[in-house]
């Protein structure tokens, strides 16, 4: 069983950058799959990024590839969203969500447990 705590987020202009992290409690951090995903106003929840147990996977959902980068420090039970160039569609809540078992999933309903929201806003 894992607790996820969120930090980071916020209000930046067009262009900018922002990281997100995600510090998980529990032993067992290591052996879950971790994602982040976003929901924007009126808008369903939808898939950003995923990261495999082993680090050694990664996928992005195409409307950030190349310039999200998700990384997890298992060490520090930690799992990062760094954010660059970013655009006002980007603006929504930012939720870190955690997957017993090893791959990544671009499906909400596939993840056990998630942290609380942060806002992004990105300005034009």
């Amino acid at each position: 069983q894992v607790q996820l705590v969120k930090s980071g987020g916020g209000l930046v202009q067009a262009g900018g950058s922002l990281r997100l992290s995600c510090a998980a409690s529990g032993r067992t951090f290591s052996s879950y799959a971790m994602g982040w995903f976003r929901q924007a106003p009126g808008k369903e929840r939808e898939f950003v990024a995923g990261i495999s147990w082993s680090v050694t996977n990664t996928y992005y959902a195409d409307s950030v590839k190349g310039r999200f980068t998700i990384s997890r420090d298992n060490a520090k039970n930690t799992v990062y969203l760094q954010m660059n160039s970013l655009k006002p569609e980007d603006t929504a809540v930012y939720y870190c969500a955690a997957r017993s078992g090893m791959a990544i999933s671009t499906a909400a309903q596939h993840y056990n447990t998630w942290g609380q929201g942060t806002q992004v806003t990105v300005s034009s």
